[in-house]
């Protein structure tokens, strides 16, 4: 009776304490969005382990299934399954990546081999994948729709990738190294984070006249930086973008250039505690050894066979392809830079640190286009919206900003995205600006993804843009710079693909897609941003209203392929350095630096450019899932040049026709195979001249 009494107890007490666990319930907010204001530090970890319970509860219910396996009680059933656990990780791995700090690190770590384990133990279930094959063989005669033998053929190809087909102790192997692998991508992730944090590269800069050049706003930012950090009598400069780039674009103290500059690029490389020489050793072992585990020869062509490339060599001939062009511009715009430096400095050599500063001086004297006198005009409000009125021009979509949702942090802001005929499309949060737990750069994420349920009721994505834009100073609003205008265009396209999703099951939806399809939308929605028509609806002076001026339009639109050999250079050199990893057949010991110096020789790198992302802060292809698949950008790009070709070939770049075709694109999310999606929208394969004659490289 006792025993009874305690049992009886300690399940109050779990039930209790469930219940007040805001991760654990499904949130009592407008559309279900996260009860962000409700959650504490204290439920992220019982959160995780009580959602892990219930999921694998979810997963013996279907492998004890007395039933004979159908489509209906093993593939739909795995895919509806584990919605607790998708939701406590929405809210925490984007809180983490948004607004971290050293105890959400320390959560984060104990998770990764809590989640490792648990997928593993999905991925290597031998009674599921029993199931999964069973129906799989039977698949022609089950008259399943297209998406559901998508569903089918993608599931079976996911978990005969992962391990499912191996004997018991390779089985065990990969889950150490499946687990190991999470640990090393955030601590990776972390080293960045801690380099470009580090006290060590805050430079204080006390006297003014160092600061010759630097426009004003650059320098008000700065000035609030270091008031921030106790020094209001000085300037401070860290390796984050919107601090370090205007040094490098407007700042004559050359030196000051290289300090900042080389603080940005040895981030994880000063064989300190974040030094991350030794992850990347361990990291790529072990992806070897799980590639060479299941069968192939190297990762990439374990990674690519999912892929529209599908395999290394092609990855490799089509870098190629786009390398050569690339790098004889770059040694035309290097050659030009060059002259304007001897006559500052006669004798001396162009290096990575005078590129930008020059460039800025050749395209105001080419095309009397200084950035500063057109930042005014691209206030972040109006840029945003500009980006919505597109969106509703193009699809019909209509955005209402929400001022009663809860947040993780006051500067971000929540819209209702709504169709022409006032049905729900998503839930859209934007968080554009730097602060201290952020990781660098810009990203779209799914909060909670789209599916339809078992019974019918269509469950509407939440979505986030992250930026690391310039913050708002005393007086001034935050202004972007074209670069900056292009980011938050891009993050819009891949919200949008998110957004419009109109798919039955989740591991299908949205941006579910092959990693070379997935920056298709993303980087199309670039293609619109100095569009005249389109600068007309949202760059408007920030003090006075004014409606950017013709001239300026038409010099944007000239300086369109300027400077494409850096631009493209750098991004290529990127993508061949991941590849020249992901290609190794074997990897006992890798000197970093000598790999990475290596890599640059073989493809002729020239010295005046640095890599775009050097190895050791590298974040794409060692923590968020882009190795062997930074390539993507480029692969995706030939797309995405076809792709508003299709639209300019009839004269009108927001056809309605060619939209209505785009947007069917879009909502298929994974449940197409991607070529045939896109020739299906174009009518043929994506011609690579249209990129070429895009960035200047052929006529």
């Amino acid at each position: 009776m006792k025993k009874l009494n305690i049992i009886l107890l300690v399940s109050i007490l779990f039930m209790a304490c469930t219940q007040q666990n805001p991760l654990l319930n499904q949130p009592q907010t407008p559309f279900g969005a996260p009860a962000f204001d409700q959650v504490q530090l204290k439920h992220y970890l019982p959160a995780f382990k009580e959602a892990i319970r219930l999921n694998q509860a979810e997963i013996d219910a279907i492998v004890n299934n007395p039933e004979e396996p159908t489509f209906a009680n093993t593939l739909e059933a795995l895919d509806r399954s584990g919605a607790v656990l998708e939701r406590v990780a929405g809210v925490f791995y984007n809180v983490l990546e948004a607004d971290g700090n050293e105890k959400m690190d320390a959560i984060a770590n104990e998770v990764a081999p809590l989640l490792s384990d648990f997928q593993n133990g999905i991925l290597l279930n031998e009674g599921l994948f029993a199931r999964i094959k069973a129906v799989y063989d039977q698949r022609e005669s089950l008259n399943l729709n297209a998406e559901q033998m998508r569903l089918l053929t993608e599931t079976y190809k996911s978990f005969a990738q992962n391990g499912a087909n191996l004997p018991a102790d390779k089985k065990e192997r990969l889950k150490e190294i499946n687990s190991q692998l999470a640990l090393l991508s955030l601590q990776f992730g972390q080293n960045v984070v801690a380099e470009t944090n580090s006290p060590d590269v805050q430079r204080f800069i006390t006297d003014e006249a160092e600061l010759e050049g630097l426009p004003e706003s650059a320098k008000a930012a700065a000035k609030e930086e270091a008031a921030a950090a106790g020094r209001p009598e000085a300037w401070l400069f860290t390796p984050k973008r919107t601090s370090f780039t205007p040094v490098l674009q407007y700042c004559k103290n050359r030196e000051l250039r290289k300090q900042l500059l080389m603080d940005y690029t040895t981030r994880g490389n000063h064989d300190n505690a974040n030094d991350n020489k030794s992850v990347i050793n361990q990291t790529m072992r072990l992806r070897l050894e799980k590639a060479q585990m299941l069968g192939y020869d190297c990762p990439a062509n374990y990674i690519l066979a999912d892929c529209m490339a599908k395999d290394a060599k092609t990855v490799d001939a089509f870098l190629q392809s786009v390398w050569e062009p690339s790098l004889a511009a770059a040694k035309r715009e290097a050659a030009e830079l060059q002259k304007l430096l001897e006559q500052d400095l006669p004798g001396e050599k162009l290096q990575p640190w005078d590129w930008w500063y020059y460039t800025e001086k050749l395209r105001k004297a080419k095309y009397d286009l200084d950035e500063e006198t057109i930042k005014p005009y691209f206030e972040l409000s109006n840029v945003r919206r500009g980006a919505f009125q597109l969106a509703h021009n193009l699809y019909g979509l209509n955005f209402e900003q929400l001022s009663d949702m809860p947040v993780y942090n006051p500067e971000v802001e929540v819209f209702k995205v709504t169709d022409a005929d006032g049905s729900l499309v998503g839930i859209l949060y934007t968080d554009y600006f730097p602060r201290a737990g952020k990781r660098p750069g810009a990203w779209m994420n799914n909060i909670a993804n789209q599916f339809v349920d078992a019974d019918g009721v269509d469950h509407r994505p939440v979505i986030i843009n992250v930026g690391n834009f310039n913050k708002p100073t005393q007086g001034n609003p935050s202004l972007l710079s074209l670069d900056d205008v292009e980011t938050l265009f891009h993050e819009f396209g891949h919200a949008l693909h998110g957004l419009m999703s109109k798919a039955t099951y989740k591991t299908l939806s949205g941006t579910n897609t092959p990693r070379d399809f997935v920056e298709l939308p993303s980087q199309f929605m670039e293609n619109y941003c100095y569009e005249p028509q389109i600068l007309k609806t949202y760059a408007l002076h920030y003090q006075t209203g004014e409606v950017i001026p013709d001239e300026l339009v038409e010099k944007i639109n000239k300086v369109g392929k300027f400077n494409q050999g850096f631009v493209t250079t750098e991004l290529l050199s990127a993508s061949i350095l991941d590849m020249d990893y992901h290609e190794l057949t074997n990897c006992d010991t890798i000197d970093v630096n000598a790999f990475e110096a290596a890599s640059m020789a073989k493809m002729h790198m020239i010295p005046e450019i640095i890599v775009r992302y050097r190895s050791t802060f590298f974040n794409h292809i060692f923590t968020t899932g882009y190795e062997a698949g930074y390539y993507s950008y480029t692969w995706a790009a030939v797309l995405d040049a076809d792709a508003f070709a299709a639209f300019k070939e009839t004269g009108d770049i927001l056809n309605p026709e060619v939209a209505k075709r785009f947007r069917h694109l879009l909502e298929q999310g994974g449940t197409r195979d991607a070529a045939e999606l896109y020739q299906e929208f174009r009518g043929k394969e994506a011609d690579p001249k249209y990129l070429l004659q895009r960035k200047g490289f052929i006529d």
